[in-house]
């Protein structure tokens, strides 16, 4: 059984951020469940673009507000807490917050090492075998 909370992560390893945005890993490749789940901020007024070629991807807004869009595509989709967006094809997406940080709980197949960097174009290496 794993049992943790988001005080025992902020502040260690755990806790990563980038341009924009702050990931709290609570669950990881380590954990051995099959998949890695985050809790995720993106800065108000951020745009990120990311398309993870290696993973699927869904994401559950619980604060904030925000939008996302398929790259190339100019139809943006509302984000507000208890909505759902899964990038089941690995796709190309804009996500940026609007009105405030948005936060996300985030779930990666194949799990995340923790490790991971975003690329020039976006994505994540491949997980390890």
């Amino acid at each position: 059984m794993i049992v943790t909370a988001l005080k025992d992560i902020i502040g260690t390893e755990r806790d990563v951020s980038g341009p924009g945005w702050q990931s709290r890993r609570l669950l990881l490749a380590s954990d051995r469940m099959g998949f890695s789940m985050t809790d995720t901020i993106i800065r108000l007024g951020m745009t990120l673009e990311l398309e993870y070629k290696h993973h699927l991807e869904a994401c559950y807004c619980i604060e904030g507000s925000g939008e996302i869009k398929k790259a190339g595509s100019n139809e943006w989709h509302p984000l507000e807490p208890f909505s759902l967006y899964a990038l089941n094809q690995n796709d190309r997406h804009e996500v940026r917050a609007i009105d405030n940080d948005m936060r996300l709980i985030c779930v990666f197949n194949p799990a995340l090492s923790g490790q991971e960097q975003h690329r020039p174009d976006g994505s994540y290496a491949p997980p390890d075998p």
